[in-house]
């Protein structure tokens, strides 16, 4: 079993909390990405799950074993938990060939050369690095030296695997190139998986379920779509998503038995209303959830564009009038150019609806 669960942890140092009752279930062979802005925890999270950190209160437990617990005075020493962890650096030994670096820990396990032999293999033919097992790190690309990291603790065979920004140090296209080999990894293997990052979109391509913290505390936990598309604050809406969502300060007004949201200029009918019925609101849409028209549409308001910033795939739009900003993503190029006169719709069904006052999702009737 290799089920984790975090019941009531806390940290702080020097009487400032890192960690606050902190509670969380990461189910076996899941791969769960804890995400949020630098200072948030996560980090420290990752680090007293490993036992690289002590909490001050609280549980910790994989499956059925307590790895810290103060009230029952269980603290179990972090080469005993099974655990993998890669670090931010590689942490490879640089006089040390790949093959030393992954045999290492094998060998203080005393276990047979053949079987070492064998075990280190396999791992490098998983990892595609078979051809260079009698390289030095220094004679490896950045991403070659994250995949012997990754093959070093595959061979280990740990309960749980701890990722700590890996990816952060590459470059962008090789950053890509390493999302789809630690997802098809992740596939392969089955292992439980947890991962650090400040970067959504690694959280997104790669998660099972993400965990969303802000200063020390846990805002939302949930599949990669149901952070996305539900985010139960304003604070995971705004985190979440590049570009920025879309935030409208406005009211919900009955007009002829039917909501509608009005901000300023822009009206729009609710189909599935919050249970509050009327009053001050915030609304969010996502740039992709907006529609937009060189040609006049009834109905649409009319806006100026303010920016277009085209990048290949898609091009970002910023669109203004008076005290209505708007931020618009639509495929590919366009032939929208700045200054232009344009007409918008939003989506009525993916507009969320938020408390102006706790910043909390409103749950639709």
């Amino acid at each position: 079993m290799s089920r984790i669960v975090l019941d009531g942890i806390s940290k702080s140092y020097s009487g400032i909390p890192a960690v606050r009752d902190f509670n969380l279930i990461v189910d076996e062979r899941k791969f769960l990405t804890l995400l949020g802005p630098s200072g948030c925890g996560k980090t420290t999270t990752l680090r007293l799950i490993a036992g690289l950190e002590e909490p001050d209160a609280g549980e910790i437990s994989i499956g059925d074993r307590v790895l810290y617990s103060r009230e029952k005075g269980v603290f179990v020493p972090p080469e005993k938990r099974g655990l993998g962890l890669i670090f931010q650096s590689y942490a490879l030994w640089p006089h040390m060939t790949v093959r030393k670096n992954i045999s290492l820990a094998l060998e203080q396990k005393r276990l047979p050369k053949a079987e070492i032999r064998k075990k280190v293999g396999e791992v490098l033919e998983k990892v595609q690095l078979a051809e260079y097992v009698d390289r030095f790190p220094s004679e490896l690309s950045g991403g070659q030296q994250q995949r012997v990291a990754v093959a070093r603790m595959i061979a280990a065979e740990p309960v749980i695997f701890l990722m700590d920004e890996p990816l952060s140090n590459l470059d962008a296209m090789l950053r890509v190139d390493m999302r789809a080999e630690l997802k098809h990894l992740h596939h392969e293997l089955e292992a439980t998986t947890v991962y650090v990052t400040h970067d959504q979109v690694e959280a997104l391509t790669l998660s099972d379920r993400i965990a969303v913290m802000d200063r020390g505390e846990l805002r939302q936990v949930g599949t990669p779509e149901e952070i996305y598309k539900k985010p139960e604050d304003l604070f995971v809406a705004r985190f979440v998503g590049s570009p920025r969502i879309n935030t409208l300060e406005g009211r919900l007004i009955s007009v002829n038995g039917r909501t509608h949201f009005q901000s300023g200029q822009l009206e729009v009918i609710v189909d599935r209303p919050p249970r509050q019925g009327s009053g001050k609101v915030i609304a969010t849409v996502r740039p992709e959830d907006i529609s937009i028209s060189k040609e006049k549409k009834d109905g649409w308001p009319r806006l100026c564009v303010y920016s277009v910033l085209p990048a290949g795939s898609e091009t970002i739009i910023a669109v203004q009038r008076d005290d209505l900003s708007l931020t618009v993503k639509v495929n590919g190029f366009t032939d929208i150019r700045m200054d232009d006169n344009v007409w918008i719709d939003l989506s009525a069904e993916s507009i969320n609806f938020y408390n102006p006052e706790t910043e909390a999702l409103l749950t639709p009737e």
